[in-house]
Parts: C-alpha cells; sequence; structure tokens
C-alpha cells in the first residue's frame, strides 16, 4: 500500500491522490487504509516521508569511511552540497511534492504535524552528514542549530534548482560564500 502511494504521489500530488487511486494503484482495498494508516492523508504523509528519507540517504557523496575531505571542512561543505545538487534531477518530482506540501493550509493540520516531526529527524541527519558522525550521536543542540543551518540553505538551493536550474547555486558558490563569511567574521 505504501509503495503504491508513493507512486501516487509522484504521479498526482498530495492534494489530487485519491484514496481510489492508492487502491488502484497498490491491488488493496478502501478499507485497508483506514485500518492501517488511520486515512489517505496519513498514508500519503507515510509515503512522503518515505521518499523525502530515500533522497536524504543520497546526500552522502560516498560512505562516511571512504568520504575524501575531514569533517567540519570547508571541502567537505562542498563535497556534500555538490552531491545533494547532483541528486536533483532524478528527485525533481519529491522535490516539488516538498513545496507542494509546505503550502498546504489547516485542512492538512494533522499531516502538517507528522511533516514537522520528520523535520527534525532531518535536521539531526544533515547535522550528521556534514559532521561526519553517526545520526545517533548528534545531540539535540547540534541538531537544532548546525541542523537548521543545513535545512534552511537546503530548502533554498533546492528553490533555485527546481525553479532555474541554469543559474542556480552550485556547491562551489555556496562554499565561497561561506568561506568569506567566515573570513568577514574573523576579521570583526
Amino acid at each position: 500500500m505504501l509503495e503504491g502511494a508513493k507512486r501516487c504521489l509522484l504521479q498526482k500530488g498530495f492534494r489530487r491522490t485519491t484514496a481510489r487511486d492508492i487502491v488502484k494503484e497498490s491491488g488493496t482495498n478502501l478499507a485497508s487504509i483506514g485500518y492501517h494508516y488511520g486515512s489517505k492523508d496519513e498514508l500519503l504523509a507515510q509515503a512522503y516521508i518515505a521518499l523525502i528519507e530515500g533522497v536524504g540517504e543520497r546526500f552522502a557523496p560516498a560512505p562516511a569511511e571512504e568520504m575524501t575531505q575531514p569533517p567540519g571542512s570547508l571541502e567537505r561543505f562542498q563535497e556534500v552540497w555538490a552531491a545533494v545538487i547532483r541528486t536533483v534531477p532524478e528527485a525533481r518530482p519529491i522535490w516539488l511534492l516538498s513545496f507542494e506540501l509546505m503550502f498546504q493550509d489547516e485542512r492538512l493540520a494533522e499531516v502538517r504535524k507528522l511533516l514537522a516531526e520528520a523535520q527534525g529527524e532531518g535536521r539531526g541527519g544533515l547535522a550528521a552528514l556534514f559532521g561526519g558522525i553517526p545520526e545517533a550521536d548528534v545531540d539535540p543542540e547540534r541538531a537544532e542549530t548546525e541542523g537548521r543551518l543545513y535545512q534552511t540553505l537546503l530548502n533554498g538551493l533546492m528553490v533555485q534548482w527546481l525553479f532555474d536550474p541554469d543559474t542556480a547555486t552550485t556547491a562551489e558558490q555556496l562554499t565561497e560564500g561561506l568561506r568569506r563569511v567566515i573570513d568577514a567574521a574573523g576579521e570583526s
């Protein structure tokens, strides 16, 4: 059922997917949605979370033991952003879906709550990736500071890449911008 819901999300988006679409795509019955997930919206939220987690797993340029740049370095920063940007073409439908969900109003309050919780977990994952540590070792403060910074950069970068890939910020440009901010802060 979850796989069918994922396919529906990618084909139709969140608002246009009906319970009948999911049933048709997954070969299940309508009652099974409520029994297993509570509602169509909760099933779609879980499907979306699974899709976005799959994209996040591809953010690492290589397995942690094969990363070429030291954690916390500008080179690692650039290496990871380059890997993130490489995912954009294949993950474009998922990023478009992300922005559809961001702009839903209170009609989907329960879905928004689930997605907000998933964002919190995503911050920890991003802090771990850039910091070169296991996600389980990311303390809440690091997730809420560094993770929020990376998440904010990620959302802005995705807007650029979805809107106009030809002029979107590259990993090199992002890294050079950070380098200049660090240099300027050091001069203060």
